[in-house]
Protein backbone atom coordinates (compact mmCIF):
# COMPACT_ATOMS: atom_id res chain seq x y z
CA UNK A 1 0.00 0.00 0.00
CA UNK A 2 1.46 3.00 -1.20
CA UNK A 3 1.19 6.63 1.19
CA UNK A 4 -1.37 7.91 -1.36
CA UNK A 5 -3.49 5.12 -1.10
CA UNK A 6 -3.29 4.27 3.24
CA UNK A 7 -5.70 5.60 5.19
CA UNK A 8 -5.00 9.26 6.33
CA UNK A 9 -7.32 10.47 8.85
CA UNK A 10 -7.67 8.43 12.13
CA UNK A 11 -10.37 9.81 14.90
CA UNK A 12 -9.20 9.62 18.51
CA UNK A 13 -11.29 8.21 21.33
CA UNK A 14 -9.41 9.29 24.11
CA UNK A 15 -8.59 8.79 27.73
CA UNK A 16 -10.30 11.03 30.24
CA UNK A 17 -8.38 11.49 33.60
CA UNK A 18 -10.51 11.93 36.87
CA UNK A 19 -7.84 13.82 38.83
CA UNK A 20 -9.38 15.34 42.50
CA UNK A 21 -8.67 18.75 41.04
CA UNK A 22 -10.87 18.44 37.88
CA UNK A 23 -13.86 20.12 36.61
CA UNK A 24 -17.42 17.71 36.62
CA UNK A 25 -18.75 20.25 34.61
CA UNK A 26 -16.32 22.17 32.31
CA UNK A 27 -15.74 20.09 30.00
CA UNK A 28 -19.15 18.19 29.06
CA UNK A 29 -20.61 21.55 28.84
CA UNK A 30 -17.98 23.13 26.60
CA UNK A 31 -17.74 20.01 24.35
CA UNK A 32 -20.56 18.27 24.83
CA UNK A 33 -18.62 15.03 26.16
CA UNK A 34 -20.89 13.06 28.86
CA UNK A 35 -20.05 12.60 32.17
CA UNK A 36 -22.55 10.40 33.60
CA UNK A 37 -20.86 9.65 36.74
CA UNK A 38 -20.17 12.73 37.47
CA UNK A 39 -16.47 12.85 37.95
CA UNK A 40 -14.16 15.29 37.56
CA UNK A 41 -12.79 15.24 34.07
CA UNK A 42 -9.62 17.15 34.82
CA UNK A 43 -7.53 16.13 31.56
CA UNK A 44 -8.22 14.92 28.10
CA UNK A 45 -5.15 13.32 26.52
CA UNK A 46 -4.44 13.31 23.02
CA UNK A 47 -1.61 11.15 22.45
CA UNK A 48 0.53 7.94 22.62
CA UNK A 49 1.34 8.75 26.46
CA UNK A 50 1.75 5.16 28.21
CA UNK A 51 -0.31 6.71 30.72
CA UNK A 52 -3.19 7.48 28.88
CA UNK A 53 -2.68 6.32 24.81
CA UNK A 54 -5.29 7.51 22.59
CA UNK A 55 -6.90 4.74 20.52
CA UNK A 56 -7.64 4.65 17.23
CA UNK A 57 -9.45 2.37 14.22
CA UNK A 58 -7.33 0.61 11.54
CA UNK A 59 -8.50 -2.28 9.11
CA UNK A 60 -12.27 -1.46 11.10
CA UNK A 61 -10.11 -2.43 14.93
CA UNK A 62 -9.25 -0.72 17.92
CA UNK A 63 -5.49 0.34 18.47
CA UNK A 64 -3.49 1.97 20.93
CA UNK A 65 -1.88 4.66 18.82
CA UNK A 66 1.28 4.14 20.26
CA UNK A 67 0.78 0.66 18.55
CA UNK A 68 0.17 1.90 15.34
CA UNK A 69 2.96 4.46 15.19
CA UNK A 70 5.40 1.47 16.11
CA UNK A 71 4.15 -0.39 12.78
CA UNK A 72 5.79 2.08 10.55
CA UNK A 73 7.35 5.50 12.98
CA UNK A 74 9.02 6.87 9.91
CA UNK A 75 6.02 6.97 8.03
CA UNK A 76 3.60 7.74 10.43
CA UNK A 77 5.43 10.26 12.55
CA UNK A 78 8.41 10.88 10.31
CA UNK A 79 12.08 10.08 9.84
CA UNK A 80 13.48 13.20 11.26
CA UNK A 81 10.91 12.82 14.55
CA UNK A 82 11.83 8.98 14.73
CA UNK A 83 15.67 10.47 14.47
CA UNK A 84 15.20 12.49 16.94
CA UNK A 85 12.90 11.33 19.83
CA UNK A 86 11.68 7.86 18.99
CA UNK A 87 8.42 8.50 19.50
CA UNK A 88 5.01 11.20 19.41
CA UNK A 89 7.33 13.86 21.28
CA UNK A 90 4.26 15.65 22.53
CA UNK A 91 1.08 15.23 24.31
CA UNK A 92 -2.08 16.98 23.76
CA UNK A 93 -4.83 17.82 26.70
CA UNK A 94 -8.22 19.48 27.26
CA UNK A 95 -7.10 20.52 30.54
CA UNK A 96 -10.25 22.08 32.86
CA UNK A 97 -9.12 23.07 36.85
CA UNK A 98 -11.65 23.34 39.64
CA UNK A 99 -9.09 23.27 42.29
CA UNK A 100 -5.34 24.73 42.00
CA UNK A 101 -2.81 22.11 40.75
CA UNK A 102 0.58 21.90 42.64
CA UNK A 103 2.74 24.49 42.30
CA UNK A 104 5.78 22.87 40.23
CA UNK A 105 9.08 23.36 38.82
CA UNK A 106 9.91 20.82 35.66
CA UNK A 107 13.65 20.25 34.94
CA UNK A 108 15.60 20.70 32.29
CA UNK A 109 16.70 17.66 29.62
CA UNK A 110 20.54 17.77 30.67
CA UNK A 111 18.89 18.26 34.58
CA UNK A 112 16.08 15.36 33.99
CA UNK A 113 19.19 13.09 32.18
CA UNK A 114 21.71 13.22 35.29
CA UNK A 115 18.73 12.84 37.97
CA UNK A 116 16.71 10.28 36.29
CA UNK A 117 20.76 8.06 36.07
CA UNK A 118 20.77 8.83 39.36
CA UNK A 119 17.52 7.37 40.71
CA UNK A 120 18.08 4.68 38.51
CA UNK A 121 21.34 3.90 39.37
CA UNK A 122 20.25 4.37 43.07
CA UNK A 123 17.52 2.19 42.38
CA UNK A 124 14.24 4.17 43.16
CA UNK A 125 11.30 2.06 41.94
CA UNK A 126 10.17 4.25 39.35
CA UNK A 127 6.46 4.69 40.65
CA UNK A 128 8.27 5.44 44.27
CA UNK A 129 6.01 8.76 46.15
CA UNK A 130 9.66 9.78 46.31
CA UNK A 131 11.02 9.80 43.04
CA UNK A 132 12.03 12.98 41.38
CA UNK A 133 12.76 11.73 37.94
CA UNK A 134 10.39 9.70 36.13
CA UNK A 135 11.87 9.78 32.47
CA UNK A 136 14.74 11.53 31.14
CA UNK A 137 13.35 14.50 29.27
CA UNK A 138 12.04 17.68 29.52
CA UNK A 139 8.78 19.00 30.20
CA UNK A 140 8.16 22.54 28.80
CA UNK A 141 4.59 23.01 27.97
CA UNK A 142 2.17 25.79 26.82
CA UNK A 143 -1.49 26.44 27.41
CA UNK A 144 -4.28 28.51 25.42
CA UNK A 145 -6.92 29.35 27.24
CA UNK A 146 -10.79 28.72 26.18
CA UNK A 147 -12.14 30.09 29.42
CA UNK A 148 -11.19 32.53 32.08
CA UNK A 149 -7.71 30.68 33.23
CA UNK A 150 -5.94 31.74 36.44
CA UNK A 151 -2.45 30.76 36.97
CA UNK A 152 1.30 31.32 38.11
CA UNK A 153 3.89 31.79 36.07
CA UNK A 154 7.73 32.63 37.36
CA UNK A 155 8.97 35.11 40.20
CA UNK A 156 7.73 38.55 40.57
CA UNK A 157 10.02 41.15 41.05
CA UNK A 158 12.20 40.71 44.32
CA UNK A 159 11.23 44.13 45.68
CA UNK A 160 7.57 43.40 44.89
CA UNK A 161 7.76 40.00 46.95
CA UNK A 162 9.49 41.83 49.89
CA UNK A 163 7.11 44.88 49.80
CA UNK A 164 4.08 41.82 49.75
CA UNK A 165 6.09 39.97 52.42
CA UNK A 166 6.86 43.26 54.94
CA UNK A 167 2.93 44.16 54.41
CA UNK A 168 2.26 40.69 55.94
CA UNK A 169 4.50 41.62 58.70
CA UNK A 170 5.02 37.93 60.58
CA UNK A 171 7.16 37.70 63.43
CA UNK A 172 8.35 34.22 62.30
CA UNK A 173 9.54 35.21 59.28
CA UNK A 174 10.47 38.55 59.77
CA UNK A 175 14.32 37.88 59.68
CA UNK A 176 14.36 35.58 56.70
CA UNK A 177 12.01 39.22 54.84
CA UNK A 178 14.75 41.36 56.46
CA UNK A 179 17.87 38.82 54.70
CA UNK A 180 15.85 39.10 51.26
CA UNK A 181 15.28 42.75 51.18
CA UNK A 182 19.03 43.83 52.04
CA UNK A 183 20.26 41.01 49.14
CA UNK A 184 17.63 41.40 46.44
CA UNK A 185 19.54 39.00 43.76
CA UNK A 186 18.66 36.12 42.52
CA UNK A 187 20.78 33.83 44.87
CA UNK A 188 18.89 36.15 47.77
CA UNK A 189 15.75 34.68 46.41
CA UNK A 190 17.14 31.25 46.30
CA UNK A 191 18.01 31.33 49.98
CA UNK A 192 14.92 33.16 50.69
CA UNK A 193 12.59 30.23 48.56
CA UNK A 194 14.40 27.50 49.84
CA UNK A 195 13.95 28.71 54.04
CA UNK A 196 10.03 29.28 53.24
CA UNK A 197 9.66 26.07 51.76
CA UNK A 198 11.51 24.40 54.20
CA UNK A 199 9.40 25.76 57.16
CA UNK A 200 7.84 23.24 59.95
CA UNK A 201 6.33 22.60 62.59
CA UNK A 202 5.27 25.53 64.61
CA UNK A 203 7.13 27.84 62.61
CA UNK A 204 5.09 26.72 59.47
CA UNK A 205 1.66 26.58 61.65
CA UNK A 206 2.11 30.30 62.99
CA UNK A 207 3.58 31.95 59.21
CA UNK A 208 0.28 30.09 57.60
CA UNK A 209 -1.80 30.71 60.44
CA UNK A 210 -0.64 34.85 60.10
CA UNK A 211 -0.61 34.91 56.64
CA UNK A 212 -3.95 33.72 56.54
CA UNK A 213 -5.66 36.09 59.32
CA UNK A 214 -4.02 38.97 57.02
CA UNK A 215 -6.21 37.70 54.76
CA UNK A 216 -9.05 37.90 56.58
CA UNK A 217 -8.34 41.61 57.05
CA UNK A 218 -7.99 42.25 53.71
CA UNK A 219 -10.41 41.13 51.66
CA UNK A 220 -10.61 43.58 49.41
CA UNK A 221 -7.49 42.79 48.25
CA UNK A 222 -7.83 39.99 45.21
CA UNK A 223 -4.56 38.44 45.98
CA UNK A 224 -5.65 37.70 49.75
CA UNK A 225 -9.16 36.63 48.46
CA UNK A 226 -7.24 34.39 46.08
CA UNK A 227 -5.19 33.08 49.29
CA UNK A 228 -8.55 32.54 51.18
CA UNK A 229 -9.75 30.20 48.69
CA UNK A 230 -6.27 28.42 48.21
CA UNK A 231 -6.63 27.84 51.76
CA UNK A 232 -9.74 25.78 51.81
CA UNK A 233 -8.64 23.77 49.16
CA UNK A 234 -5.06 23.59 51.01
CA UNK A 235 -5.54 23.85 54.42
CA UNK A 236 -2.11 24.47 56.16
CA UNK A 237 -0.02 24.24 53.05
CA UNK A 238 3.30 26.41 53.09
CA UNK A 239 2.77 26.45 48.94
CA UNK A 240 0.31 29.45 50.62
CA UNK A 241 2.86 31.85 50.40
CA UNK A 242 3.69 31.33 46.24
CA UNK A 243 1.30 33.62 45.25
CA UNK A 244 3.44 36.24 47.16
CA UNK A 245 6.80 34.99 45.08
CA UNK A 246 5.11 34.43 41.99
CA UNK A 247 2.74 36.00 39.17
CA UNK A 248 -0.20 35.70 39.43
CA UNK A 249 -2.39 36.45 35.93
CA UNK A 250 -5.50 35.27 34.38
CA UNK A 251 -5.31 34.53 30.17
CA UNK A 252 -8.47 35.52 28.41
CA UNK A 253 -10.16 32.87 25.88
CA UNK A 254 -7.76 32.65 23.29
CA UNK A 255 -5.12 33.89 24.75
CA UNK A 256 -1.94 32.01 25.47
CA UNK A 257 1.57 30.96 27.82
CA UNK A 258 4.48 29.69 27.41
CA UNK A 259 5.85 27.47 30.58
CA UNK A 260 9.65 27.23 30.67
CA UNK A 261 11.36 24.32 32.15
CA UNK A 262 13.41 25.40 35.83
CA UNK A 263 10.08 28.09 36.39
CA UNK A 264 7.73 27.77 38.95
CA UNK A 265 4.03 27.44 38.08
CA UNK A 266 0.81 26.57 39.11
CA UNK A 267 -2.23 26.69 37.24
CA UNK A 268 -5.20 27.34 39.89
CA UNK A 269 -8.72 27.42 37.64
CA UNK A 270 -9.96 27.71 34.12
CA UNK A 271 -9.86 25.26 30.93
CA UNK A 272 -7.56 25.15 28.37
CA UNK A 273 -5.40 23.18 25.82
CA UNK A 274 -2.29 22.51 26.55
CA UNK A 275 0.38 21.10 24.84
CA UNK A 276 3.97 19.60 26.44
CA UNK A 277 6.90 17.32 26.16
CA UNK A 278 6.46 13.64 27.23
CA UNK A 279 7.32 13.72 30.65
CA UNK A 280 6.59 13.29 33.86
CA UNK A 281 9.00 14.89 35.52
CA UNK A 282 7.44 17.15 38.25
CA UNK A 283 9.41 18.84 41.45
CA UNK A 284 6.61 20.06 43.80
CA UNK A 285 6.69 23.51 45.74
CA UNK A 286 3.45 23.38 47.92
CA UNK A 287 -0.30 22.98 47.16
CA UNK A 288 0.39 19.25 47.25
CA UNK A 289 -0.15 16.57 49.74
CA UNK A 290 2.63 14.46 47.63
CA UNK A 291 6.14 14.22 47.86
CA UNK A 292 8.57 17.58 47.97
CA UNK A 293 12.34 17.46 47.37
CA UNK A 294 13.29 21.15 48.64
CA UNK A 295 17.44 20.53 48.03
CA UNK A 296 16.11 19.21 44.23
CA UNK A 297 13.99 21.79 43.99
CA UNK A 298 16.25 24.51 44.58
CA UNK A 299 18.93 23.02 42.07
CA UNK A 300 16.57 22.74 39.30
CA UNK A 301 14.84 26.45 39.44
CA UNK A 302 15.99 29.46 38.14
CA UNK A 303 15.63 32.64 40.62
CA UNK A 304 15.17 34.87 37.70
CA UNK A 305 12.24 37.56 37.74
CA UNK A 306 9.72 37.63 34.93
CA UNK A 307 7.68 40.92 33.72
CA UNK A 308 4.02 39.93 34.11
CA UNK A 309 3.43 41.73 30.88
CA UNK A 310 5.65 39.46 28.99
CA UNK A 311 4.30 36.08 29.72
CA UNK A 312 1.60 35.75 27.43
CA UNK A 313 3.09 35.05 24.05
CA UNK A 314 1.94 36.67 21.19
CA UNK A 315 0.47 34.75 17.83
CA UNK A 316 2.55 34.93 14.49
CA UNK A 317 -0.17 35.35 11.74
CA UNK A 318 0.93 32.73 9.10
CA UNK A 319 -0.25 30.10 6.63
CA UNK A 320 -4.02 31.16 7.41
CA UNK A 321 -3.52 30.85 11.50
CA UNK A 322 -1.79 31.41 14.38
CA UNK A 323 1.10 30.31 15.33
CA UNK A 324 2.57 30.09 18.60
CA UNK A 325 6.12 30.02 18.71
CA UNK A 326 8.06 28.03 21.50
CA UNK A 327 11.90 27.85 21.90
CA UNK A 328 11.17 23.80 22.00
CA UNK A 329 11.53 21.35 19.03
CA UNK A 330 9.12 18.67 20.82
CA UNK A 331 6.08 20.24 19.61
CA UNK A 332 4.77 22.96 17.58
CA UNK A 333 1.01 24.50 18.33
CA UNK A 334 -1.40 26.64 15.57
CA UNK A 335 -4.77 27.70 16.21
CA UNK A 336 -7.42 28.29 12.93
CA UNK A 337 -10.59 30.31 12.71
CA UNK A 338 -13.37 30.11 9.96
CA UNK A 339 -11.15 28.50 7.32
CA UNK A 340 -12.62 27.06 4.03
CA UNK A 341 -10.37 24.25 2.32
CA UNK A 342 -7.51 25.78 3.32
CA UNK A 343 -4.64 23.81 2.94
CA UNK A 344 -1.74 22.36 5.18
CA UNK A 345 1.10 20.58 4.61
CA UNK A 346 2.47 18.37 7.37
CA UNK A 347 5.88 16.38 7.35
CA UNK A 348 5.29 15.21 11.16
CA UNK A 349 2.28 13.27 12.84
CA UNK A 350 -0.22 16.13 13.67
CA UNK A 351 -3.52 16.13 16.20
CA UNK A 352 -6.23 18.53 14.97
CA UNK A 353 -8.71 19.60 17.64
CA UNK A 354 -12.44 20.76 17.27
CA UNK A 355 -12.85 23.29 19.50
CA UNK A 356 -16.07 25.05 19.21
CA UNK A 357 -17.63 23.79 15.51
CA UNK A 358 -17.49 20.39 13.45
CA UNK A 359 -14.45 20.58 11.51
CA UNK A 360 -13.71 18.90 8.40
CA UNK A 361 -10.45 17.22 6.66
CA UNK A 362 -10.12 15.70 3.47
CA UNK A 363 -7.18 14.55 1.44
CA UNK A 364 -6.50 14.37 -2.25
CA UNK A 365 -6.61 10.66 -1.80
CA UNK A 366 -10.12 10.87 -0.86
CA UNK A 367 -10.62 10.45 2.47
CA UNK A 368 -12.77 12.84 4.39
CA UNK A 369 -13.57 13.07 8.16
CA UNK A 370 -16.01 15.40 10.39
CA UNK A 371 -14.86 16.03 13.66
CA UNK A 372 -17.33 17.46 16.28
CA UNK A 373 -16.90 20.23 18.31
CA UNK A 374 -14.40 18.15 21.44
CA UNK A 375 -13.45 15.59 18.81
CA UNK A 376 -10.10 14.90 17.85
CA UNK A 377 -8.18 13.34 14.62
CA UNK A 378 -4.46 11.67 14.31
CA UNK A 379 -3.13 12.86 10.83
CA UNK A 380 0.18 10.67 9.99
CA UNK A 381 3.16 12.29 8.26
CA UNK A 382 2.46 10.65 5.47
CA UNK A 383 -0.67 12.44 4.29
CA UNK A 384 2.02 15.30 3.75
CA UNK A 385 -1.05 17.76 2.90
CA UNK A 386 -4.83 18.31 3.41
CA UNK A 387 -7.20 20.77 3.60
CA UNK A 388 -9.45 21.83 6.55
CA UNK A 389 -12.60 23.57 6.86
CA UNK A 390 -14.45 24.61 9.53
CA UNK A 391 -16.96 27.75 10.77
CA UNK A 392 -14.99 27.97 14.63
CA UNK A 393 -11.93 27.50 15.85
CA UNK A 394 -9.72 24.33 15.80
CA UNK A 395 -6.53 23.90 17.17
CA UNK A 396 -3.25 21.96 15.64
CA UNK A 397 -0.86 19.90 17.54
CA UNK A 398 2.31 19.04 15.67
CA UNK A 399 6.43 19.09 15.57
Amino acid sequence: MTDSTRTVFFKMDNVIQDYAWGSVTSIEQLFAIPNPDQKPQAEMWMGAHANGCSVITVNGEAVRLADFIATDPDAIIGAETQAKFAELPYLFKVLAAENALSVQVHPSKQQAEIGYAKEEKIGIARNAANRNYKDPNHKPELVFALTPYQAMNGFRQVAEIVALFQALNLEVINDLVATLAANQTEAGLGDFFAAMLSLEGEKKDAAVQGLLAYCDANQDQPLCRLLLELAIQYPGDIGLFAPLMLNVLTLQPGEAMFLSACTPHAYIKGTGLEIMANSDNVLRAGLTPKFMDVPELVANTEFTSMAVDQLLLAPTVAGGGLDYIVPVPDFKFSVYKQVDDLELQNTSAEILFAIDAPLTVTHHNGDTLTLEKGQSVFIPAYAKAYTAKCAGMFARAYN
